[in-house]
C-alpha cells in the first residue's frame, strides 16, 4: 500500500500567542494531554504493525505546536526508523530543543517550519534552521504574509540559506488585502505566492485526496482531507483501504496549500516531488520557472 496520512490528533494548544490563531497561548488540561498521548501511541503502534512492504508517509498537522511535547518527538523518531515509512514530517514553529532529531533516520524526516515575528527573534529562529541544515534534515521555512511583517520577511529571506525554500502564506481573511506593489514584492520572495493568494476552483476537479492521501484524526476516523468533514472509514478497521477511492473533489474551492497541492490541475507534484509533505521543492531552481498565477 502507498498512502500519505495527514494526522491531526486532539492536541489544540500552542506556546505562541499570534493574534490570528485561535490556539494562541491556549492551555490544555492534564486529561487533554493524556487523551492526545493515548491517541498518538495507538496511531504509532498501528503504523509499526503495518507490513514492511507498505510505503507510508505521515504528516503531523496539529492544531497548535506539537514538538514542545516529548511524545511527538519520540513518535517522529520511532516512525522514521520503520522500513514501511518513506517520510515522516510535521508542521512546527521550531521553538523546541532539537536534540531529538539525532534519534531519527534523518533522510526520512521533514520539517515544515513557520517563523512568527514577535514570538521569537529572527536570530534564534535562524540558529534553529542552521542546526537542521548541519544535521542534513530537509525543511522549508515560511511565514504568514501580514503586511506589518513585510520588512521582517525580506530580512529572513536575506539571512536564510539560499538553498532553503521560503514560502509565504497569503493573508486571505481581508479582500484585496495587498497592494499591487506588495504582491510583486512577495512573489519575488516566494515564486509560488500568487498560487496561495487564491481559492482554487476545486468542485469536480481531480485530486489525490481520499485515495492516496487521507486525513486521520485521533480516533482513526478517515476524511478525504482536513477540509471535507465527511467520514469515509477508520484506519483501525481491518479493511479500511476498501473505502479509499479516486473521486472528484466535492468542495467548491480549496485555498490551503496542504489541500490544493494534491489537485492534479495545479501540477505541484512536479514542483515538490519527494518533498510534498514538508513543502520542499525537488529542485529550488524550478521555482524560477513558475508562471504567474
Amino acid at each position: 500500500m502507498k498512502l500519505s496520512i495527514l494526522y491531526r490528533g486532539s492536541l489544540s494548544s500552542c506556546n505562541y500567542g499570534c493574534d490570528y490563531c485561535p490556539f494562541a497561548k491556549r492551555k490544555e488540561t492534564k486529561e487533554d494531554h493524556q487523551r492526545d498521548a493515548l491517541e498518538l501511541e495507538r496511531f504509532v503502534q498501528w503504523v509499526e504493525q503495518r507490513s514492511a512492504h507498505d510505503q507510508l508517509e505521515v504528516f503531523f498537522t496539529p492544531w497548535g505546536e506539537a514538538l514542545i511535547h516529548k511524545r511527538y518527538q519520540d513518535a517522529l523518531a520511532r516512525l522514521s526508523r520503520l522500513s514501511q515509512i518513506k517520510k515522516v514530517a510535521i508542521q512546527t514553529n521550531l521553538s523546541c530543543r532539537l536534540n531529538w532529531i539525532d534519534q531519527c533516520e534523518k533522510e526520512k524526516l521533514g520539517l515544515w517550519c513557520t517563523y512568527h515575528p514577535g514570538e521569537t527573534s529572527r536570530t534564534t529562529f535562524l540558529q534553529q534552521c542552521e542546526r537542521l541544515q548541519n544535521s542534513s534534515v530537509k525543511f522549508s521555512v515560511g511565514v504568514v504574509g501580514l503586511k506589518e511583517h513585510l520588512s521582517e520577511i525580506v530580512a529572513l529571506r536575506t539571512e536564510l540559506s539560499s538553498s532553503v525554500y521560503l514560502w509565504v502564506n497569503a493573508y486571505k481573511r481581508i479582500a484585496d488585502y495587498y497592494s499591487a506593489s506588495e504582491l510583486a514584492q512577495l512573489q519575488a520572495l516566494d515564486p509560488l505566492f500568487m498560487i496561495n493568494t487564491q481559492y482554487h476552483r476545486s468542485l469536480g476537479e481531480a485530486c489525490r485526496c481520499g485515495d492516496s492521501v487521507i486525513s486521520v484524526d485521533g480516533e482513526g476516523t478517515i476524511q478525504r482531507c482536513h477540509f471535507i468533514k465527511t467520514s469515509i472509514g477508520n484506519i483501525y478497521d481491518p479493511d479500511f483501504d476498501k473505502s479509499l477511492t479516486r473521486s472528484p473533489c466535492p468542495a467548491a474551492t480549496c485555498g490551503c496549500h496542504i489541500g490544493y497541492v494534491h489537485m492534479d490541475s495545479l501540477g505541484l507534484y512536479d514542483v515538490f516531488e519527494g518533498g510534498i509533505l514538508e513543502r520542499v521543492p525537488s529542485d529550488p531552481s524550478i521555482l524560477q520557472n513558475i508562471p504567474p498565477a
